[in-house]
């Protein structure tokens, strides 16, 4: 069985490959009006630069505001791109990406910077990309947390630190704040490790390269102590760098399944607690008609979902098929990455971000977790330490390793200090940025092209008699993600969908006299509206490829004007004369290769309320 969902997979090949002409023929150059690289990273002012001139070079695509400011008083910048000629941002479909909530996984924020970049480069050249803004919008928000990524470029670090914003916290519980993280000791910009000869040390060289450092077997000792980050015992409680910068985690300060902070470590006094939360809280609630979310981490190449407890139960049906299609799709996409459910298959997470767009606003939401270690040779099983020592040598030219050198430390006495440094691990090497950049950015497009897009279908007008006229109206959704997820029907979140129809000529009034839907149109039972009969409120609104048909039985002469609205599809109307007619008002097919059948979303629940929200 070939249906209309077969589409869906065509965007990979057109996301990736730059597939064939799909609408009117475009110009074929590609508009570097704005040059970008990616093959470094980029700093908060540098983040900053090219936001700005990538608006002041697409001015009629790009728009450039703060969400808020951040602890220390940054910029939270959103980009919103948007073709204002093809209809304002609030009837169309949206897709939010945001990335760096934690300060240390940087390079999501280059996948958000390449997005924007890439929609305008390519938006002349790719009729897809071009469809894409036309129809779409997008908010995104590069750096969620501009203050933990400023610390990470300007400080030493490891590559683990700091993933937490820059407010003072007190960690150790000793009454001060922030008074003993790592120190850079030998000053070569990174945070890397210590180690001491010991008699009773439960470490050893490596055995294969004697760079590394690897716990001595059971039973024996190793000859040396090892302390994973450098730096003093600055408040003399004899331990190091246990209370550095911040320390808390804005991704468990999100209101589904907030945990306080006994249960679920950094989560904050409460929900939305800290400015960078609250901002992005307040933005994503007052703009419904976002359906779609990413937002990216580092590292493990992951694609998550929730939920991110067990106690939350699973996804309902019909949500899941979408997701699982979105993944597996993804899967293809991003080599070495895996479909993944937070709870089951990672750890437990109370007060996340995508739990809280999926489960409380039932918005279809993603995290990537960007890089995995088995994309350094390009093989599925990770390198072990040897192996990765030998991408350094041969392929980052040592410059992903610190050497041990000799320090003599005031208060351990004579130690090396060595190691990985902080640019390693859980980012790319600079020069497999770009396509870690693109292939994300694909699945994240893929995505959105997969959000509700609504045409009018078949469209019947049938006189009765005395003026009085049959409408028969189809709605169909031509993408897999339906208008309302099974679960913000299920629990009532959002707005339902509206129809409603009204007289097109101002001289001439009509009378609507019943209104419904039709849940099996050979059928033709009409699910009638109670009270209001020209405003037809749809819970359920429309599956993912598929259509609802409404019908209405008016009074009165001349023209008529139906219109769909819905938050998460967007708002579509057409006129229809008061005289005989029968036709379909859906646009030509779509071209779209190669092409797959994929199973159609299962149909679990009742469709067609029409009584008021």
């Amino acid at each position: 069985m070939t249906t209309r969902m077969s589409k869906s997979l065509t965007g990979v090949a057109a996301f990736m490959l730059a597939a064939g002409p799909v609408l009117a023929a475009q110009p074929s150059e590609i508009d570097n009006r704005v040059p970008l690289a990616f093959n470094h990273f980029y700093n908060y002012e540098q983040v900053t630069e090219a936001l700005k001139k990538l608006v002041a070079g697409y001015p009629q695509y790009l728009q450039l505001r703060s969400l808020g400011s951040s602890v220390q008083g940054r910029e939270m910048w959103l980009v919103t791109v948007n073709n204002p000629q093809t209809g304002p941002q609030e009837h169309k479909a949206a897709m939010y990406i945001d990335a760096n909530v934690h300060g240390n996984e940087v390079q999501g924020t280059e996948v958000c910077l390449y997005t924007a970049w890439y929609l305008m480069n390519h938006y002349r050249k790719s009729p897809r990309i071009k469809e894409l803004v036309d129809r779409r919008v997008f908010y995104i928000v590069p750096m969620i947390n501009p203050d933990g990524r400023e610390y990470w470029f300007r400080e030493a670090n490891t590559a683990s630190s700091s993933r937490s914003g820059q407010k003072p916290l007190d960690n150790d519980f000793d009454g001060q704040l922030d008074e003993d993280g790592p120190e850079d000791l030998d000053g070569d910009g990174n945070i890397t490790m210590m180690r001491k000869p010991d008699p009773v040390g439960r470490w050893r060289i490596g055995q294969e390269d004697s760079r590394l450092m690897e716990p001595a077997p059971t039973g024996q000792l190793g000859g040396y102590r090892l302390w994973f980050s450098e730096g003093l015992d600055n408040d003399g409680d004899g331990r190091f760098n246990e209370d550095g910068p911040g320390g808390y985690d804005m991704n468990r300060n999100w209101p589904f399944d907030w945990q306080p902070d006994y249960v679920q470590s950094g989560a904050g006094p409460f929900p939305f607690y800290y400015p960078e939360t609250e901002a992005v809280g307040q933005f994503i609630l007052s703009h419904p008609n976002i359906a779609a979310v990413q937002s990216y981490h580092n590292s493990g190449g992951m694609i998550l979902r929730g939920p991110g407890a067990q106690k939350l139960g699973e996804y309902p049906r019909g949500d899941l098929t979408v997701y699982n299609h979105l993944a597996q799709v993804g899967e293809k996409m991003l080599p070495f990455y895996r479909y993944m459910v937070i709870w089951r298959d990672l750890y437990k997470v109370h007060g996340g971000f995508v739990n809280w767009t999926a489960e409380s606003l039932g918005i279809f939401s993603f995290t990537n977790e960007l890089w995995s270690a088995s994309q350094y040779f390009q093989r599925k099983e990770a390198p072990n330490p040897v192996e990765r020592l030998q991408f350094n040598d041969w392929l980052m030219f040592g410059e992903a390793f610190a050497e041990w050198k000799p320090f003599k430390h005031p208060q351990l006495g004579e130690v090396e200090i060595g190691g990985w440094v902080k640019e390693s691990g859980r980012v790319p090497p600079p020069f497999m940025l770009e396509e870690l950049c693109h292939r994300n950015a694909a699945f994240t497009l893929f995505h959105a092209d997969q959000m509700p897009l609504l045409h009018f279908g078949r469209c019947e007008v049938l006189p009765l008699g005395a003026d009085t006229y049959r409408l028969t109206v189809e709605v169909r959704n031509h993408r897999i993600i339906p208008t309302i997820s099974q679960r913000a029907a299920e629990k009532r979140m959002g707005n339902p969908d509206l129809a409603t129809v009204e007289s097109a000529t101002p001289a001439a009034a009509i009378t609507v006299l019943a209104g419904g839907t039709i849940d099996d149109r050979y059928v033709e039972v009409v699910e009638l509206a109670e009270r209001e009969p020209h405003r037809l409120y749809l819970r359920t609104g429309v599956r993912g490829d598929s259509a609802v048909t409404l019908r209405w039985l008016v009074k009165g002469q001349g023209q008529v004007m139906v219109r769909y609205l819905s938050d998460k599809g967007g708002k579509i109307e057409q006129v229809l004369p008061l005289e005989k007619l029968e036709g379909d008002f859906s646009p030509a097919p779509e071209r779209r290769t190669p092409t797959q059948e994929t199973p159609q979303a299962p149909e679990v629940f009742p469709r067609g309320e029409t009584g008021p929200p």
